[in-house]
């Protein structure tokens, strides 16, 4: 069946509550990335993250706009801290995605003190994303953060100015570490308050490669791949209602993730979630 649609914050449109990143076709031929377009639009995926750093997956998900432009929600990302660096890679990703309008640009993994600052100062990053609305290049502004210091990170962001969006980590694993629930939970229902979309990503993260391990799979992480373990991991996120689930970067796990994610759901119980953990020797990836 066609996954849920949630609301994306204030943004109002009705996204798909899997969202499609794209970091899984930064290193694949055009058409392999065809054949994802189709498997997305068979369940219903009506927005893609994708980003200036993920390889060429700009110039994949471009080669799809000429014809399904309208059919998704579109976001991508610069990491660039500067004001022209940003404004330069902006434009470039509206060149490889062929299209004189993004709906979110985000600035890209601002977790870091010294970055966050320049990023956020005058003459930083922020300055072109708001030039770039203003052109009306895009109609909204996010950001992004990876590690255990995203949602406290994102916080000092949403004082800072009123972005639409922020995405963060969020699994079984990550919610066992008492700060980092706390730190997610209370960033979270700021968000709620004053209606800012809430991204999530690492859904199926296993743990780190093991050293000799053979990496089956493009994610930087050993992800989850039985499909009980994707469909235990993937309802877990989805019970709570107010948030979004970013999609595997390993185009290989993509039709399980979305065959479990449009299956009828029923609460996941935390013995369910301890026997994965188990089973799976779940770990984390961003280090102690």
């Amino acid at each position: 069946m066609p996954i849920e649609r949630r609301t994306f914050g204030r943004t109002g449109h009705q996204s798909s509550a899997i969202l499609f990143g794209a970091a899984a076709l930064g290193r694949v031929e055009q058409g392999v990335a065809d054949e994802v377009l189709a498997l997305l639009l068979e369940h219903g995926v009506n927005h893609i993250d994708v980003a200036a750093s993920y390889g060429d997956a700009e110039l994949r998900v471009g080669r799809w706009m000429d014809r399904h432009r309208g059919d998704f929600f579109l976001a991508t990302k610069t990491k660039e801290r500067g004001y022209a660096e940003a404004k330069a890679e902006m434009h470039r990703s509206l060149e490889r995605l062929r299209t004189d309008q993004v709906d979110l640009i985000q600035l890209h993994g601002l977790v870091h003190p010294d970055e966050w600052e320049q990023a956020l100062s005058s003459g930083g990053a922020l300055d072109a994303a708001i030039e770039f609305k203003v052109a009306g290049h895009t109609r909204f502004i996010g950001v992004t953060g990876h590690g255990w210091t995203a949602p406290a990170m994102h916080r000092r962001s949403l004082e800072r100015f009123p972005f639409d969006s922020i995405l963060m980590p969020w699994n079984w694993h990550v919610a066992q570490r008492p700060g980092y629930r706390a730190d997610f939970e209370e960033t979270l229902e700021i968000c709620r308050a004053r209606n800012v979309a809430v991204q999530t990503i690492k859904a199926l993260a296993r743990g780190p490669w093991a050293a000799g391990a053979t990496r089956d799979y493009a994610t930087w992480y050993q992800p989850l791949e039985r499909e009980d373990d994707i469909r235990t991991a993937v309802h877990w996120v989805l019970e709570e209602p107010d948030v979004f689930l970013n999609s595997v970067g390993d185009v290989g796990l993509l039709p399980l993730l979305l065959k479990v994610a449009g299956e009828e759901r029923a609460p996941v119980s935390e013995a369910a979630m301890q026997q994965l953990d188990e089973r799976a020797g779940l770990s984390s990836i961003f280090g102690l």
